[in-house]
């Protein structure tokens, strides 16, 4: 499969390395925290990061950014409702908690339905609001990079700022309605196939 995953930080957030094979072209999706032991697995793989990735701007999530801009001189992408969210008092409270400073400056704002390339794979953003207001699922190559949105057997909780069940409910229909052989990729935790999860998972 075309990634390589860690988990990282107190709360054992899922990082990923998506990358083409080929080319050796990396997207480096959800940097939690440890920025050294990012940094060596990709080193260690030969990879050639281009840019990273949030699926959303908690701070879990977000930690090893700043330092992986600065190694690697590449762009922070991330959904446009989360840029703004991060940045208000509460985002920025909510970091501080973590010991992780403001966000670098985000290049590009993610929208639903782009397409972030990366070598010769290919994901799609969509837009999954819910957990946080600019979350995204990334989805391509039978994988579905979920961030908290979807868990193996659970969801992502709805009670942060920002967050909203409703948003949730409607992101989690989208989300039947792709292929059932999609290998899940979540934030925090195991990975599954999406037929499972329509099988057991009581959210679904």
């Amino acid at each position: 499969m075309p990634y390589l995953s860690l988990d990282v930080g107190a709360l054992e957030t899922n990082c990923y390395l998506f990358y083409d094979e080929a080319g050796r072209d990396c997207l480096v999706i959800d940097p939690g925290a440890e920025a050294d032991r990012i940094m060596a697995l990709i080193d260690q793989n030969k990879l050639l990061p281009r840019a990273i990735v949030l699926t959303h701007g908690h701070p879990d999530h977000a930690g090893a950014v700043a330092s992986l801009m600065a190694r690697y001189r590449i762009p922070l992408w991330l959904h446009a409702a989360d840029e703004e969210a991060m940045r208000s008092a509460a985002g920025l409270g909510l970091a501080a908690m973590f010991g992780v400073g403001p966000l670098p400056a985000v290049e590009r704002l993610l929208r639903d339905g782009d397409t972030l390339v990366c070598g010769r794979l290919e994901l799609k953003v969509i837009h999954s609001p819910g957990h946080s207001p600019g979350s995204v699922l990334l989805h391509g190559q039978g994988l579905l990079f979920s961030g908290d949105t979807l868990f193996r057997g659970d969801v992502g909780r709805s009670d942060l700022p920002g967050g909203d069940e409703e948003e949730l409910r409607r992101s989690l229909a989208m989300i039947r309605e792709l292929p059932p052989e999609t290998i899940v990729l979540p934030g925090h935790g195991p990975a599954s196939v999406l037929e499972l999860e329509l099988k057991d998972n009581p959210y679904l």
